[in-house]
């Protein structure tokens, strides 16, 4: 499919979608609950529904009521011969885990995007906690067989987050007496925080210092019935903020301002830019801002932002400055070279510079055609920078943004872009 953005303005109201970092942790946790639990606000995403189907497939019964999920399980994980986390990293490296718990061999395999992605890191952790894995390369798909132990040890948390939180699950869900686990230069420690929240209402008692050194007991009883309702998500948010700043007037709502998910981050970002920005207690408001100012940023603990701050960048006067490219590499694409050539085409002049871009703005975005490299965040990001450029931009691929937005397209079209998309 590609997308076809024409210059435009976007003014209206809209809710966000949900967290599909939330919804995803919350499906595993209502796996690892023996009992009810309700999730209010549940996710619709490739990403929500692949947690869903894998929950499904390890003995949880899933309902859908009155816009609501039910998901009753006996708090087993399911002895299985094969899964398939479909594009999902989270859902493969969090599941995973907890999958190695099970004394039997475990055939892990994916599609799309993610039989992309190296694992070396997920093999090299399974083999150091004594899960036996069996892989011609460093690509899904792998078998694994265990059981894990959970034993006090130290791992290197220093390429990604999702391992650690996969760690954690695993670690609080099989925890009969006390255990520490060390985490050596973690990553997306707001994730980890996220991870740590998502916990507590099921009972679990870990505590932490500082992210280095996490700390569990044996879980609380806890009702058989749990609700939960899935926060809005501030990566999805961020988008539509960046888009009412350089062109538009939004009111956004559905989101937690004090929430833990790391791309809460944004508002620091849009403040530092001299943005027209109204924080309330249920919405933000945004408005076109036009004398931005540049800006510097650390984004190894969100790097989720990446795309949409080299896209807000290129509005702003002068120079700014990312770090963290290095967080860029092993996503759904290889985002740094696919941010450089999404950019270059929409006539901005940027370059990186070890673990650092900088984006030169102030330029006019040219109208052209660009890939989405099959990355949900580059075919979203290229669309809101297409709101204010000197002509159409197309954006190829850009059925990537189901995987975590489906109503993206649909949603721009409702605030009065100018969208159309073809098959």
């Amino acid at each position: 499919m590609n997308a076809h953005v024409n210059p435009s303005l976007v003014k209206g109201t809209i809710a966000l979608p949900s967290s599909k970092s939330m919804m995803q942790r919350i499906c595993a946790l209502a796996l690892l609950h023996q009992g009810e639990t309700i999730i209010h606000n549940p996710g619709i995403s490739e990403d929500d529904q692949g947690a869903i189907r894998v929950i499904e497939s390890l003995g949880a019964m899933v309902t859908f009521e009155d816009s609501k999920l039910k998901i009753v399980s006996q708090g087993n994980i399911n002895p299985i011969k094969e899964i398939n986390f479909g594009e999902s990293g989270l859902s493969c490296r969090m599941f995973t885990p907890l999958l190695a718990l099970l004394n039997n061999r475990i055939r892990l395999d994916a599609k799309g995007s993610l039989l992309r992605r190296d694992m070396t890191d997920l093999i090299s952790l399974l083999t150091f906690l004594d899960v036996k894995v069996v892989a011609s390369n460093s690509f899904l798909p792998i078998e694994i067989e265990g059981p894990l132990v959970p034993s006090d040890i130290c791992i290197d948390g220093s390429k990604s987050s999702q391992y650690v939180t996969g760690l954690i699950l695993a670690y609080a869900y099989a925890a009969s007496s006390p255990l520490v686990l060390k985490v050596e230069h973690a990553v997306s420690k707001p994730y980890i925080g996220l991870t740590l929240d998502c916990l507590k209402p099921f009972g679990y008692q870990v505590q932490h210092e500082n992210y280095e050194s996490f700390f569990f007991n044996k879980k609380k009883s806890m009702d058989r019935k749990i609700e939960i309702t899935i926060e809005g998500d501030w990566s999805s948010a961020s988008f539509l903020l960046v888009a009412g700043v350089i062109a538009g007037d939004l009111t956004i709502t559905g989101l937690n301002t004090n929430s833990s998910q790391a791309d809460v981050a944004v508002l620091e970002i849009l403040r530092a830019v001299k943005a027209d920005i109204e924080i309330y207690s249920d919405f933000i408001k945004v408005r076109q801002t036009l004398n931005l100012v540049s800006f510097e940023f650390d984004a190894t603990h969100s790097p989720d932002l990446f795309p949409i701050l080299v896209c807000l960048a290129a509005f702003c006067t002068g120079r700014s400055v990312i770090k963290g490219v290095g967080r860029l590499i092993n996503k759904e694409s290889n985002r740094a070279s696919s941010i450089l050539d999404v950019f270059g085409k929409l006539g901005v002049i940027l370059h990186i510079d070890g673990d650092v871009m900088y984006i030169n703005g102030g330029a006019a975005i040219k109208s052209c055609s660009a890939s989405s490299h099959h990355d949900h965040r580059i075919a979203m990001t290229a669309a809101i920078a297409a709101l204010r450029a000197n002509g159409s931009v197309i954006i190829e691929h850009a059925e990537a943004v189901n995987k975590s937005y489906p109503d993206f397209f649909n949603v721009l079209k409702s605030l009065g872009a100018s969208v159309s998309l073809t098959y």
